[in-house]
């Protein structure tokens, strides 16, 4: 059975492309009939927080990421790493090493002044530290033994062959000295005793893969197989950062996209389906592969991904639209409670609508009144208006209260004046709603109701010169 995992470290939100990675990870397992499972590492003491594990776990719900197990945590899991280190030592794959941070520091110095790459020398392989007394007090660091020679190679299911000489590598930590195991130890621990068996992760670890492969091979163990997602760069072709929408993901549920609409355009974000722009999670499930993986880094599109949440905004319920976008209504001094039910006003609204405060902003005024500003009047109102908006009153007031008995009502005050509808309807607009930009006039005022409408229009009037 296919098995994927996701495994963030607790050290910040969950950002676009952790949650892309996620979604990757999830779909190819779901595709499968696999396992996803969750884990957390944890093991950066200084930086992981609970509030940090609590925003990823958060995301992951809100993204509906169902996970099959976890999540696990790997400081909860000390004893096993110090008992697979052991056994390494045993079968002479690692060693203890006693060098100070200043002595290496000082041996790094040293070989860069001759012009040579950095590395461990293997001081302390037992070869070299024969006779050697280890320093009395000191608890040392674990050393894998990396292998003198061949190469570190496997087979990437989106960039292909990789491989690097060992030659070019070192002896890394596998094991600090307090016990804690470093990120390329603890990752292949946690992926060999979870049977994990596809590595779905992004680009930037393919260094880490290469030195993991020996690891995996010196506790007998087959590869999983590994796929390195290339990164998400800003819309200039620079790492993504904050100022590209690098935020966490809650915040995109916070400024009012749906789950939906995120996971349509992150699944898109270095992936396709043909020339398919908008599918379900379904869909997703259905067609996702790894073939399709883009080789090359994607762009982050924030109008991109407005235009995708669009498209889910359009097809989402009104009742459910309405129960979204009530908050933000709230938030803007608005009652919903008081005006016309808040699913038919969606309704008229979603198809201009890109997130969900922009759908509250373009409602606003069906529960409070709102202000023309005075550039927008000084280009619709016209000397003459007043009488006409009179007789439109007059008219509204005995009129049948639907979108047919309005518009009607309109045109026959357009026609009796002798004007073109624009000269009418625009700044009736303005009186009633204080915007220019509403759905077509007789569906705007039938929902508003005839109450709210004549008081606003009669107040409008009376302003009128």
């Amino acid at each position: 059975m296919i098995r994927t995992r996701f495994a963030p470290s607790p050290t910040g939100y969950l950002h676009i492309g952790g949650a892309r990675t996620a979604l990757f990870s999830w779909a190819y397992a779901r595709r499968h009939g696999g396992k996803f499972i969750l884990r957390i590492e944890d093991t950066d003491q200084e930086r992981s927080t609970e509030a940090s594990t609590q925003a990823i776990l958060d995301a992951m719900q809100w993204l509906m990421l169902d996970y099959d197990e976890g999540p696990f945590y790997q400081m909860k899991r000390l004893p096993r790493y110090a008992e697979v280190a052991e056994d390494l030592i045993r079968r002479g794959h690692a060693y203890p090493c006693y060098a100070s941070k200043d002595e290496l520091d000082n041996m790094r110095e040293q070989q860069r002044a001759r012009g040579e790459k950095p590395r461990y020398d293997g001081r302390w392989r037992p070869e070299n530290a024969r006779g050697k007394t280890p320093p009395a007090g000191v608890q040392p660091v674990i050393r894998f033994r990396n292998p003198d020679s061949g190469e570190a190679a496997f087979d990437d299911m989106v960039k292909g062959p990789i491989s690097v000489q060992n030659t070019e590598l070192d002896d890394l930590v596998i094991m600090r000295a307090d016990g804690v195991p470093t990120y390329n130890f603890g990752v292949v621990v946690d992926d060999l005793d979870m049977n994990i068996t596809h590595v779905i992760r992004g680009d930037d670890h393919v260094n880490n893969t290469v030195r993991q492969v020996h690891i995996f091979r010196a506790l007998g163990a087959q590869l999983p197989f590994f796929a390195h997602i290339p990164m998400i760069l800003g819309s200039d072709g620079e790492r993504l950062s904050k100022r590209h929408g690098a935020v966490s993901v809650m915040q995109y549920e916070e400024e009012g996209y749906l789950p939906e609409g995120l996971i349509n355009y992150l699944a898109r974000l270095g992936w396709s389906h043909g020339n398919d722009e908008i599918f379900s999670v379904e869909q997703l499930v259905e067609w996702f592969d790894m073939e399709h993986v883009n080789r090359s880094p994607a762009q982050f599109n924030p109008e991109k991904l407005q235009w995708v949440n669009a498209q889910w905004l359009k097809a989402a319920s009104d009742d459910r639209l309405a129960r979204l976008v009530e908050r933000f209504l709230r938030a803007d001094g608005c009652d919903s409670s008081h005006g016309p039910a808040l699913d038919r006003v969606v309704s008229l609204l979603k198809e201009r609508a890109a997130t969900l405060p922009l759908l509250a902003d373009s409602a606003a005024y069906f529960y409070r009144r709102l202000h023309a500003p005075e550039d927008l009047k000084a280009q619709h109102y016209w000397a003459g208006l007043k009488p006409v908006m009179q007789d439109l009153y007059d008219r509204l007031g005995g009129v049948t209260w639907d979108k047919a008995g309005l518009q009607s009502t309109i045109k026959a005050v357009v026609e009796a004046h002798g004007l073109k509808m624009p000269k009418v309807a625009m700044p009736l607009r303005l009186l009633v709603t204080g915007t220019t930009q509403t759905p077509s006039i007789d569906a705007t005022l039938e929902l508003i109701g005839r109450e709210e409408v004549l008081a606003r229009l009669g107040d409008g009037i009376a302003e009128l010169k």
